[in-house]
């Protein structure tokens, strides 16, 4: 959990444990503040998440059917898409992240995993169907680069 928890262990497994919080964005330390966003969401955007869920995986989806290789097969249970570049690309995780940011304006964050190969993608309720379109083509370009 990454708020109020306490966890006992070898180095190597609060090693791990502390990549995974970063991983599922439990990096944040305010706890006032993240229970009034969680209490905003209950109130205001529960009904809307399959939007963001169902966007999540039409852009694994699609980026699958272009080469990249995308976590669990592309079967997505969250608004969270992690994936690899295609092989065949000459272009660089952080580099693709940098000029998705700078010539598309989307951000997308790059250097996951041990290999530091891994992106992830989030949707959430300021995305919508046509910022996704537009995220898959700007992907694919970049890949292709």
């Amino acid at each position: 959990a990454p708020l109020g928890s306490v966890l006992v262990g070898s180095a190597e497994t609060v090693r791990l444990a502390k990549r995974a919080r970063k991983r599922l964005g439990g990096g944040m330390r305010q706890s006032g503040i993240v229970a009034a966003m969680g209490l905003y969401a209950m109130k205001h955007n529960v009904q809307r998440l399959v939007d963001d869920h169902c966007r999540a995986q039409r852009l694994a989806t699609e980026l699958l059917r272009h080469g990249f290789r995308v976590m669990h097969d592309g079967k997505l249970d969250t608004n969270i898409c992690y994936f690899h570049l295609p092989e065949d690309t000459s272009i660089s995780v952080h580099e693709f992240c940098e000029r998705l940011q700078r010539d598309y304006g989307i951000q997308i964050g790059g250097g996951y995993s041990s290999g530091g190969q891994l992106i992830r993608a989030v949707t959430h309720y300021h995305i919508t169907d046509e910022d996704i379109d537009r995220a898959i083509e700007a992907m694919v370009h970049l890949s292709k680069c």
